[in-house]
């Protein structure tokens, strides 16, 4: 397994944004899918990293850090495994990579969006120590939307 930044403008990048499109699409309607493009992935602000399998890009997962009145925070996006990838921890890897990233710049707050109808992800973050919240920044209330935030240590 090989962990690395990557450019979300990429063929293979693109192509598992895709997938992840497809997946939430068929999950949620438009109005409840808050997905980043490729484009706003390649910010600056933005950390974009991917995890390799031998030749197969096998999931992703970015952090955009955020300033508002309240300081800095993190705020996780993109986390998506493959279908045949899944199972092996990639996705709680890239988490774990994420926030040392968030850790790294002294941010000690990491947020995420996800939804209802994804149970294995509420419970990779639960597990993870994310607590559900209200919801931040721009979102507004959804039923289809759980609002997560977890304190990161030093």
């Amino acid at each position: 397994m090989q962990i690395q930044a990557l450019d979300p403008r990429s063929e293979a990048a693109l192509s598992l944004l895709a997938q992840s499109d497809a997946y939430m699409a068929a999950l949620y309607p438009q109005e409840s899918n808050h997905l980043e493009t490729p484009q706003s992935l390649a910010q600056p602000h933005v950390h974009f990293i991917g995890v390799w399998l031998a030749e197969w890009l096998a999931g992703c997962g970015a952090v955009k850090v955020i300033e508002d009145e309240h300081g800095a925070y993190g705020e996780i996006k993109r986390v998506f495994v493959q279908p045949q990838f899944r199972g092996r921890g990639i996705s709680k890897v890239v988490m774990e990579q994420l926030e040392i990233h968030l850790r790294a710049k002294g941010i000690s707050l990491a947020r995420l969006e996800t939804g209802v109808h994804q149970p294995e992800a509420l419970a990779l973050y639960e597990g993870l120590g994310y607590d559900r919240r209200e919801p931040f920044g721009p979102y507004a209330p959804d039923p289809l939307s759980v609002f997560m935030e977890k304190r990161l240590s030093a």
